[in-house]
């Protein structure tokens, strides 16, 4: 057992034989003397429990929600995804994969949001979104991003109201950004490098909406690669063509685009875990992979990636999504 931050080895044991059930984050362990032993993680802590005696690991002992989806279709496959978005809230800050990305980003950050809304974790990330100075994050080469308001402020309405000392300062960026023209008063700007004025308006209307805030923006009718990426609203309102949909290097994209169309095209990662990816971005530094396995920072691959892991656990709670078809999501990548 070894802490992934610092490489330091916690405890160690010879074992003959180890199972590693990820969907009961657990570990079970037979000892060369015979003895078994199990290291798990409960709403509690991480546990070690061995000779009949049960220990806390220290550093661990933080309240969490579990919940098992026991009435869900996929409930094994949400509990891992659960898993893996969990264990990268790095002390109280929701980032991508905590050994490759160092801070959080807005716009994973407020997928990952989604999901501890629906599972009763938001207290998790609570403070962090409290303490919120900055409107944009800049991890995209320091740019500032057109999407990162509406994210903000719907992070915001989590946790807080439209009185948080960051709304006023948001407001005046998004002002910045607004194109009148013959669709009306809309958002644009540059989000991965590129304009995206329809998801850039969504999510700001989303985050005003939010927050009880007066929106004066129309979605413009054009094509945006990234309007299929906003499944949460406004589906009505999208013209169709050229959508960003990868399911390799970025499959957030992918299972994002099959949410809002309502279909079936992404793989579900056929190992245990992890179940989630990102290789090659731009941004990532991919020597922290090294502490589980060269071969991921060979091959420039960070698992599990949160943005990847709360797509596919939003699509397998939303009945509708699963309403698409009768077989199981395509096992794959």
């Amino acid at each position: 057992m070894i802490d992934t931050r610092s490489g330091v080895v916690i405890r160690e044991w010879k074992s003959t034989e180890t199972l590693i059930l990820p969907s009961e984050y657990s570990v079970l362990m037979a000892r060369t003397n015979g003895a078994n032993i199990k290291v798990f993680e409960d709403e509690a802590a991480m546990w070690i429990e061995e000779d009949g005696q049960r220990q806390a690991v220290r550093g661990t002992s933080s309240p969490v929600h579990l919940p098992d989806f026991a009435l869900q279709r996929y409930s094994t496959i949400l509990r891992v995804l659960h898993h893996e978005i969990l264990v990268n809230v790095i002390e109280g800050k929701p980032v991508p994969n905590f050994l490759v990305y160092k801070k959080p980003w807005y716009r994973d950050g407020a997928m990952m949001a989604l999901c501890l809304k629906r599972t009763g974790n938001l207290n998790l990330i609570r403070e962090w979104v409290l303490g919120l100075k900055e409107t944009f994050d800049k991890n995209n080469a320091g740019e500032t991003e057109a999407d990162n308001p509406g994210q903000v402020l719907y992070l915001i309405s989590l946790v807080s109201d439209k009185n948080h000392p960051l709304v006023p300062a948001v407001l005046k960026a998004l002002k910045k950004f607004e194109v009148r023209d013959e669709h009306g008063l809309y958002v644009k700007g540059r989000s991965d490098f590129a304009d995206h004025p329809v998801y850039q308006t969504k999510w700001a209307k989303f985050g005003l909406r939010a927050l009880g805030l007066t929106d004066p923006y129309s979605i413009p009718p054009v094509r945006d690669s990234y309007s299929s990426l906003f499944w949460m609203d406004y589906r009505d309102q999208h013209v169709p063509g050229g959508e960003a949909a990868d399911r390799g290097l970025y499959p957030y994209l992918g299972w994002a685009t099959d949410h809002f169309q309502s279909k079936k095209l992404s793989p579900i990662s056929d190992q245990d875990y992890p179940l989630t990816w990102e290789i090659q971005a731009s941004q990532a530094n991919y020597d922290g992979m090294e502490v589980i396995d060269s071969r991921f920072a060979k091959e420039r691959t960070s698992v599990p990636h949160t943005w990847h892991a709360a797509e596919i656990f939003l699509y397998l709670l939303d009945p509708a999504a699963i309403a698409t078809g009768t077989q199981s999501p395509p096992k794959g990548q």
